[in-house]
């Protein structure tokens, strides 16, 4: 696994200032954002009063969700003392859809036979986005596991006659049923569900330290429950199953079960 250089140089001079114990804090500022640091060795990490897993080396961690309070502490602790670095993020606006006259049967919940088969796939993802592996593929810089047309993105929302729907958590690439999609970094497959109520084919990968990435609405899963990937090998193929109105990839990433926004990790796109 190669090492970003960002974890290479020495303090940032915007850090110094605020701590001795933080080397480097790398990822876009804003809310929904994976943000990865380092920091010296024996430091102990805490994001608010959230314990932090930290490597032999120091390095770390952490995700902002979609609403994310737009100040964040970093706790450091060391020897019985402690530093408080603050972090500042952007308030990011989203698109927010409304739309009127929906027929009620559409936004009513599914009858309760179908909530018990809802629930159990449910708590199936929670497990596997529990995962709190020793990988440390998080570290590595990710590639799009899919290129082409965005037709989703991060955080918007349709409200339904007035209801609020659940944001939407991915972002969305539109291809035709299935185009081979690729582990956007090393990884180790944790669940595998051929055909969810919701999600169609799931596939969720684990890149170490709570890190994961779900792939949803896929014609087919090529990897199996346990099984390690390498970043750029096949591991699936777009579809349109479950809930989907048309072929696309919906890529989504989690710090456990912060949902974040797969785009703070990737470069921009080229087709």
């Amino acid at each position: 696994m190669r090492i970003p250089c960002f974890f290479l140089l020495c303090l940032l001079s915007s850090l110094s200032m605020a701590s001795d114990w933080l080397l480097s804090l790398e990822g876009p500022r804003t809310q929904g954002s994976l943000l990865r640091g380092q920091v010296e060795k024996g430091v102990a990490v805490k994001l608010g009063d959230r314990a932090v897993r930290t490597s032999d080396a120091g390095f770390f961690v952490v995700g902002v969700g979609r609403d994310a309070d737009l100040q964040q502490t970093l706790v450091l602790e060391k020897n019985d003392k402690q530093q408080q670095v603050s972090v500042t993020l952007e308030k990011r606006e989203y698109a927010i859809q409304r739309i009127e006259g929906v027929p009620k049967r559409t936004v009513e919940p599914p009858p309760e036979a179908v909530l018990k088969r809802i629930r159990r796939e449910v708590a199936e993802i929670k497990t596997a986005r529990d995962t709190d592996s020793d990988l440390m593929a998080f570290l590595s810089d990710f590639q799009w596991p899919l290129t082409g047309r965005i037709s989703g993105v991060y955080g918007s929302q349709r409200v339904y006659n007035g209801k609020p729907g659940r944001p939407h958590y991915g972002v969305d690439v539109a291809r035709p049923t299935g185009t081979l999609v690729v582990a956007p970094a090393d990884a180790v497959v944790t669940l595998v569900q051929q055909n969810n109520y919701y999600s169609g084919g799931t596939l969720i990968m684990d890149h170490g330290y709570g890190v994961s990435s779900t792939m949803i609405h896929l014609s087919e899963v090529l990897v199996k429950n346990g099984q390690t990937v390498k970043q750029g090998d096949p591991v699936a193929k777009v579809g349109a199953s479950g809930r989907a109105t048309g072929p696309h990839l919906d890529w989504r990433l989690n710090w456990f079960e912060v949902k974040l926004d797969p785009v703070t990790v990737v470069p921009p796109m080229k087709e």
